[in-house]
């Protein structure tokens, strides 16, 4: 049986209906990711784990023990807020040791504790401190200390990197798996950022419009994406998604895209399903690195077909250079090499890797192929 076990779960305020049944089993010391735009359900299936907000229907089970009914301070979870929520006239040893002594830990093992924390954390030069005299990401790590030393059955994370400037959010996201690594705890947590999801986790649940749209690993959900919302939703730059005529010949289904100046290329597809759609159109979603100059082509593919386009727009990345184009009236970001010599305006071969082509039906946005 599974270790944290969502069964059914709904939650409403009266007539709205803010997360829609929804099922997710998680197994002990996987790292659950709950991602999506804001409003999607994501906190609210994370107050309802903590208990901080009660389950209209269904049930939230941890260690097999049924959620209903059980106070937040009896479910023997850990909780790091986006707000840090630390005590401000306490020092840094104050935070950390103050839910031990609400349950009354003795000042010995007290000690222990906040010393193998601290430890772990690298903060023990901070003990003495106040919070007003640490930067973000060291309010952070004091407030993940203070979860430590609960030894929970589940780690609760609500957005908790959102405060911190980009590289500091890079250098946590770090510590955050680190730890991970080393204590092997249960740890559901929430982010709208998708590259967090992708790092993090084990596996991530991509939510939108109070649905779990695709529940999977990392490599499941950025390779194999459900639906266009997932697809267009996950990676950074995100899949591009472009429509294609979808014509027949000789038995084979054939892709035929229109680039600005009106003219066509025609890519073959690898799939049998798409005989049912001949004459009419599908959405084609390729990731940025299947787009590419044809030296950067995946060597190993044995469907690298080239079109011609024109640039449309050159943003050098330092170790990319993304390269955008225009097919099928909408913009397409591809990858290029950092040092390849290209500028818009150019009329650029690229070649494309339509082993990784996914395709999806335009009116239920589900995936096709």
């Amino acid at each position: 049986m599974s270790f944290l076990n969502i069964n059914k779960a709904t939650k409403s305020y009266g007539s709205v209906k803010v997360l829609q049944q929804t099922n997710i089993s998680v197994e002990e010391g996987e790292f659950l990711v709950l991602v999506g735009p804001s409003g999607c359900g994501k906190s609210t299936l994370l107050n309802m784990i903590a208990g901080i907000e009660e389950i209209t229907s269904g049930d939230i089970e941890i260690a097999g023990r049924s959620m209903k009914g059980i106070k937040p301070s009896e479910r023997n979870i850990a909780m790091v807020f986006q707000s840090y929520a630390l005590y401000p006239n306490m020092t840094v040893k104050g935070n950390i040791s103050f839910g031990m002594e609400m349950h009354r830990v003795p000042k010995k093992d007290r000690e222990k504790k906040i010393s193998e924390v601290a430890e772990l954390l690298q903060i023990t030069h901070l003990l003495d401190r106040k919070p007003g005299q640490l930067s973000g990401g060291q309010r952070q790590r004091v407030a993940m200390g203070r979860a430590l030393t609960r030894n929970p059955d589940v780690f609760l994370f609500d957005e908790p990197l959102s405060n911190l400037d980009a590289k500091l959010r890079v250098d946590m996201r770090t510590e955050i798996k680190k730890l991970h690594q080393k204590l092997g705890t249960t740890i559901v947590y929430v982010t709208h950022d998708q590259i967090e999801a992708l790092t993090l986790s084990t596996r991530i649940a991509v939510m939108y419009g109070g649905y779990v749209q695709q529940l999977g690993t990392p490599s499941e959900i950025y390779n194999n994406p459900a639906n266009m919302f997932v697809a267009g939703f996950m990676g950074s730059p995100s899949m591009n998604l472009f429509p294609a005529r979808i014509s027949i010949q000789d038995g084979d289904a054939l892709a035929e895209i229109t680039a600005k100046d009106g003219s066509t290329s025609v890519l073959p597809l690898n799939s049998d399903v798409f005989t049912a759609y001949e004459g009419k159109e599908v959405i084609l979603g390729l990731r940025p690195e299947s787009i590419t100059d044809y030296d950067s082509a995946d060597p190993h593919s044995k469907s690298i077909h080239t079109i011609k386009a024109r640039v449309e727009v050159v943003e050098p990345a330092g170790s990319d250079t993304f390269v955008i184009t225009h097919l099928s009236g909408k913009d397409v970001v591809s990858r290029f090499r950092a040092d390849t010599p290209v500028k818009a305006g150019d009329i650029q071969q690229f070649a494309v890797n339509m082993e990784k082509v996914v395709a999806f039906d335009p009116e239920t946005e589900k995936r096709i192929a």
